[in-house]
């Protein structure tokens, strides 16, 4: 078997696996007519669809299943900084001390879940909010911004996020 028809094989389990998920945590039954329409309607729509929800061009494994204990540090970090943003974000509606700007800069995540996660990531810290991402551009409002250097906002909006999103995907 080569590589290019082992690859579309992953795809195509990841997707109905993914599927066959949703069916069961939809219906919520495990009766055996339940559940084999299940297992029907996900490789069907496995075999439809995987190229879509698992792209060519992202051929490895990494890209698609994240690292699970990554995962959950990531969640962790991910908390404290929202919580460390909402505090900053208090004391500036308090003393009314901000300096927004629209920012531009570049990720080093190649992986298109990466980037997504990157940039819903900032969105949800408070503070800051993604509005494009375009292949490894992202336009980020950022309400505490105190350099112009684009290089240095980006690093100062991503934070420790990068890295970590880096980890748990490619």
């Amino acid at each position: 078997m080569s590589l290019e028809s082992r690859w579309k094989l992953i795809r195509f389990a990841i997707t109905s696996l993914f599927l066959f998920g949703c069916w069961m945590l939809f219906t919520a039954s495990t009766e055996l007519y339940s559940v084999a329409a299940g297992v029907c309607a996900s490789l069907l729509g496995g075999y439809l669809t995987y190229g879509v929800f698992i792209p060519k061009h992202q051929a490895n494994l990494r890209y698609t299943v994240p690292n699970p204990l990554t995962l959950i540090i990531y969640l962790g970090v991910l908390i404290y900084y929202l919580y460390q943003s909402s505090f900053k974000m208090l004391v500036a509606v308090i003393t009314g001390n901000c300096s927004p700007r629209i920012v531009h800069f570049r990720t080093r995540l190649k992986s298109d879940v990466a980037r997504m996660t990157l940039a819903n990531s900032i969105t949800f810290t408070p503070g800051t909010m993604t509005l494009d991402l375009n292949d490894d551009h992202l336009t980020v409002h950022w309400l505490f911004c105190d350099t112009n250097h684009a290089k240095l906002a980006g690093e100062q909006v991503k934070g420790r996020l990068e890295g970590f999103i880096g980890k748990i995907w490619l």
